[in-house]
């Protein structure tokens, strides 16, 4: 995909949604990094159906550690992972009461030291939280960046050099939600829908006519 291709590319997705925003439900830096560690392997919709009764009992790191991991447990068991995502959340928690004083850090290597908190989290806290121009590359946006050859790589963290280097300026900011909504309800794994597509004349898949799913 050639240079005015990726302008166009995100340029119809940014006249679509301005402004888009994250599906998961929060109402704070804290609450959004918990719902990102428990989002993993999980859908945003199962994870907004159990935050909506943990979030009313436990809205802050104080609260949730008064909450204890074992009643913690009980607000999320129907998360796939529960009782490691349990013992994560709350030992992340404790460490933002001991040394943040609740409040969420906002640099990579003090997220990433956080237990549970990978690239891929910091990357969405940095980005959603803090206005980071940072690319958090789950399933979605690997499989669009690779379909479409608008960064191709083999692993998340190539995917996410190439979309750095190649996402055209200006649009760096929202980028991420552009992609992940992109390949969550366009863009799909196996039935992915060209013919409703508003960027499929600048998709390399599409115009070679191949079916390979990524």
């Amino acid at each position: 995909m050639n240079a005015d291709m990726r302008f166009q590319f995100f340029e119809r997705l940014r006249n679509v949604t301005p402004i888009p925003k994250t599906e998961l439900n929060y109402q704070s830096n804290f609450q959004l990094l918990i719902a990102v560690m428990l989002s993993a392997q999980a859908t945003d919709v199962s994870v907004n159906k159990a935050t909506k009764a943990l979030f009313a009992v436990a809205p802050d790191a104080k609260k949730m550690v008064a909450l204890e991991e074992k009643n913690l447990k009980e607000y999320i068991k129907t998360i796939g992972l529960f009782n490691t995502k349990a013992s994560n959340v709350f030992k992340t928690c404790r460490i933002l009461c001991e040394e943040y004083s609740g409040a969420v850090p906002r640099t990579r290597s003090e997220l990433e030291a956080l237990p549970g908190v990978g690239r891929k989290t910091a990357n969405v806290v940095l980005n959603t939280a803090f206005g980071e121009p940072t690319i958090a590359v789950d399933t979605h946006i690997f499989r669009v960046s690779n379909r479409t050859k608008l960064a191709p790589g083999k692993t998340p963290l190539q995917v996410e050099k190439n979309l750095m280097k190649r996402i055209p300026a200006g649009f760096h900011r929202y980028a991420h939600h552009w992609l992940i909504l992109h390949g969550r309800y366009t863009c799909l794994a196996r039935a992915p829908k060209c013919g409703e597509c508003l960027v499929s004349d600048c998709c390399s898949w599409n115009n070679k006519g191949k079916h390979s799913v990524i």
